[in-house]
């Protein structure tokens, strides 16, 4: 398309007044300029600029190539209101500075060429309804002030090349690159970009090369990749981008992939070991799992930093894999947590016998994964209050299972006749859980720190994290401090220190000072029973009623009556759990007996066979609480 003129023409090089015009106003502008630029009048002649020629007579700037001339200075606005037919601007590679000049409505425009300049500013609207335009080139700006994704680039429908790195984008990305649907090249890396990626980003299917690595926090999944299967170079080093590494079977030709520095999670996929043409591959410091990936020969491969569940090659242990598959098999790919009772990097390495699996209040979809019934040392299973649905597995009649608030769920045959009682609510409402983070919690069939850890820590279904979980981890100590290791009873027999706060309370309750290994006297007495007063109250399961640890101090500096007698702790141990509800089976034999309601699987006690003893173990409501209840 050509733009015509009703001006008057300069005679001596047929230009338009207004070509003329700008022309020398650059020639001013820019230093050095080419030395011919001053001696010719035929501005169609001037070195590095060409022009077309028309029957009519009439000539027009076409191309101006000042690409690594070593030039200064500031670009004269004015541009897009006088080199109208421009097509080609190369100014990159220069030392150029000031505000961009705006562009916007060179329709003929096909290549803006400005990278590796000190440009200041790019005025709104810069670039818009540049419809023609194939290549931008504004990398390694790294003066520009802050500024953000120029969405009216939108207009640039046949745009191939974009090279936006290192420039100071800020902010989000928008939701439209559907219209890049010629886009090869997508380099906007070394900026300050957040936020997930827009839904439009799938639809670049002709993208050979992108890269949005180094300073970016982009995150969210990168799902994307499996549909761009013309990529050769991706670099998303960096980010926080999470989920799974995706399906590349498709990406015939990737060459290299750069993934490091994010949060991606899951196996590294058989599709990405197997790729024919890749050489190069950096997965190191993820969150990775399962087996240590083997790719061949000639790639160039690293991968430090992981989850791996071996530092070798070889398969996992069977309750690694079961654990990767339930994952899977949730939906839990959104930044997840494999987090054990005791203290180690967030990754499923080294887990032998796991006995206690708590998945409530998640948020998880889809059905409880079969493998489950697979680990021989699980005792309690824990799905409550999550979007489940589908057929329960049928467990062994050793594993408790809680599958509370899952309207969806159906069972193959009766349900057991009780759960195991959902950790007490701080509110009485349903446990919620965050809409950014998930955790599967484990517990390893382990003994010592984990019994001093707040239930809270471990499932926020408990109630949130805070100075009160300390308190507990202070009444644990000093009540084992006063019991023991072992829980010697008057008969002589022991039990596992696992429940011993159990006779403790007991001995409270017949009068008895509690303890089996400090030898007292009788003076020493009141103050030893002033301290087990204080720690039951410090391990009360729900942290609004436990004291503060200055409450705490107030009531140790007191007298003995001044403390009131604590409710009885529950203790949710896998032991207790199986004791209190030992008639709980998936047997047949149980089938005919009564069920249970959906208010007793909230409440965690059965309308059958709920006991005296099971009801003294039930939680205190904050409401039956004496005045001195805590907050």
């Amino acid at each position: 398309m050509i733009q015509f003129y009703s001006k008057c023409l300069v005679s001596e090089n047929l230009l338009v007044d207004d070509e003329v015009a700008y022309m020398k106003k650059l020639r001013e502008a820019i230093s050095p300029a080419p030395s011919n630029w001053f001696t010719m009048t035929d501005m169609c002649a001037w070195s590095y600029v060409s022009c077309i020629h028309y029957s009519t007579g009439l000539s027009s700037i076409q191309e101006i190539k000042l690409g690594s001339k070593s030039l200064n200075g500031t670009l004269p606005s004015g541009i897009n209101n006088s080199l109208l037919n421009l097509k080609i601007l190369d100014l990159s590679n220069n030392n150029l500075t000031g505000p961009l000049p705006s562009f916007a409505g060179l329709i003929i425009l096909q290549e803006l060429k400005l990278g590796l300049n000190n440009f200041t500013s790019v005025p709104d609207g810069c670039f818009q309804g540049l419809t023609h335009l194939r290549e931008l080139h504004l990398d390694y700006n790294a003066n520009l002030a802050p500024w953000t994704f120029p969405a009216t680039l939108s207009d640039s429908s046949m745009l191939n090349i974009l090279t936006l790195s290192n420039t100071n984008l800020m902010g989000s990305l928008p939701d439209a690159f559907h219209s890049f649907r010629d886009l090869e090249v997508l380099d906007i890396s070394e900026n300050s970009l957040t936020g997930s990626l827009p839904n439009s980003f799938d639809k670049l299917l002709t993208l050979q090369a992108l890269f949005l690595d180094k300073q970016n926090k982009l995150s969210g999944k990168i799902e994307f990749l499996s549909s761009m299967t013309q990529l050769k170079y991706v670099g998303l080093r960096g980010n926080s981008f999470e989920g799974h590494i995706p399906d590349l079977s498709n990406c015939t030709k990737l060459r290299e992939l750069y993934l490091d520095g994010n949060q991606l999670t899951g196996v590294v996929p058989p599709s990405l070991v197997n790729l024919s043409f890749l050489r190069l591959v950096l997965l190191d410091n993820n969150w990775l799992q399962g087996p240590t990936p083997v790719f061949k020969e000639n790639v160039n491969a690293s991968f430090k930093g992981n989850g791996f569940c071996l530092d070798h090659p070889g398969p996992c242990d069977h309750t690694v894999t079961t654990l990767l598959q339930v994952a899977e098999a949730f939906g839990q790919d959104q930044n997840p947590q494999f987090d054990k009772a005791e203290p180690h990097r967030n990754h499923l390495t080294g887990i032998c016998h796991l006995r206690e699996l708590y998945l409530g209040g998640n948020s998880l979809n889809g059905s409880i994964p079969e493998s489950l019934t697979t680990l021989s040392q699980l005792k309690i299973l824990d799905v409550s209050n999550n979007n489940l649905s589908g057929t329960v597995p049928r467990f062994s009649p050793n594993t408790i299972l809680n599958t509370a608030n899952n309207a969806f769920l159906v069972w193959s045959s009766l349900p057991p006749k009780a759960s195991p009682p959902p950790p007490p609510s701080t509110n009485g409402a349903s446990p919620t859980a965050s809409n950014t983070t998930r955790h599967l919690w484990i517990k390893l069939d382990t003994r010592g720190t984990p019994g001093y850890i707040a239930p809270e820590v471990f499932s926020r279904t408990y109630g949130g994290v805070s100075h009160k979980s300390d308190v507990y981890s202070y009444g644990m100590l000093i009540l084992e401090i006063i019991g023991g290791r072992e829980n010697y009873h008057e008969n002589g027999g022991s039990q596992t220190s696992e429940v011993f706060p159990d006779w403790i309370y007991n001995d409270l309750k017949q009068g008895n000072v509690p303890t089996r290994c400090l030898p007292l006297r009788e003076e020493e007495n009141d103050m030893v029973m002033k301290m087990t007063l204080v720690s039951l109250w410090c391990i009360q399961p729900n942290p609004l009623d436990r004291p503060s640890i200055s409450k705490v101090i107030d009531m140790l500096e007191g007298s003995l009556k001044s403390i009131p007698h604590p409710p009885k702790p529950v203790l949710f141990s896998s032991e207790r759990l199986i004791s209190q509800y030992s008639d709980i089976s998936y047997g047949m034999e149980h089938e005919t007996s009564s069920t249970t309601t959906v208010d007793d699987l909230e409440k965690g006690t059965s309308s059958a066979s709920s006991s005296p003893e099971q009801k003294a173990h039930s939680p205190p409501n904050s409401a039956s609480l004496p005045e001195f209840a805590f907050s």
